[in-house]
């Protein structure tokens, strides 16, 4: 059995996280949770005698102390994200010093605030003959972004768009997602989805960021930009009846 499981702990509704991520928890000697966006209720699933460290106070160093001192005690550790830990997580250097460190771990998956917000605005992200793709991404901040993976570029592809971290500058977002998509375009902002006090603000280019403003949103939120919203689209081949396929054959 590994010794440090790094968990997702889904986008804050405490049933959004996966069995797996649950057993890992009650596992757990140790867990570590990202406290400044971990849903508190998560940490039900740990046993009494656990300890518990919130990581929004500590730093990398401390992190890997806390997690050596538990492996040399013989103690599972469950490092705990918000989330999938796989997008903005800042999971890779942790994996890269254990395994500097010798020491083992696995990786559980979790549930993305993209498809919470999906979910909450009820909206599918790739229909046909508008878009089969969709782009997560961020606006440039204390993190910087290569010049290439700019807002300003990504939009002339016109697909969907998940835009992470970058709700306290939607002014500068929409002026970016300017150069690609029209004004019209349709805009969703969700703010902490799946929690109960989810927010929704609906809008376009060229109005969300004075909705946003106005309802008061400026961290924990995800934007999202695209034609999907728009309720125009060709229905699938998949259940088309005319359409055979390795399952199925068509009527026609």
């Amino acid at each position: 059995m590994k010794q440090v499981y790094f968990v997702g702990a889904g986008p804050g509704d405490p049933e959004l996280i996966t069995l797996k991520g649950i057993r890992a928890i009650q596992q757990a000697g140790i867990v570590i949770y990202a406290g400044s966006l971990v849903n508190p209720e998560i940490l039900r699933y740990a046993g009494e005698n656990t300890e518990i460290y919130n990581s929004a106070s500590m730093n990398l160093d401390e992190v890997l102390e806390v997690m050596e001192r538990g492996v040399r005690e013989g103690k599972t550790i469950a490092r705990v994200h918000t989330g999938d830990p796989s997008i903005y997580g800042a999971i890779q250097e942790q994996m890269d010093a254990l395994d500097e460190r010798g020491i083992t771990y696995e990786v559980i998956p979790g549930v993305s605030s993209f498809l919470a917000a999906a979910a909450a605005l009820e909206q599918e992200y790739t229909l046909p003959d508008v878009t089969q793709t969709v782009i997560l991404t961020r606006m440039e901040g204390r993190t910087s972004v290569p010049e290439k993976e700019k807002l300003s570029e990504l939009a002339r592809h016109g697909s969907t768009m998940c835009i992470f971290l970058s709700v306290h500058a939607i002014s500068g977002v929409v002026d970016q997602l300017g150069e690609g998509y029209a004004p019209d375009t349709p805009v969703a902002v969700v703010q902490k989805a799946s929690w109960p006090d989810q927010k929704i603000v609906r809008g376009t280019l060229k109005d969300i960021a004075e909705k946003v403003k106005e309802a008061g949103i400026s961290k924990t939120a995800l934007i999202i930009v695209g034609d999907v919203f728009r309720g125009k689209y060709q229905k699938s081949k998949l259940y088309d009846p005319g359409f055979s396929h390795g399952y199925r054959e068509g009527t026609s």
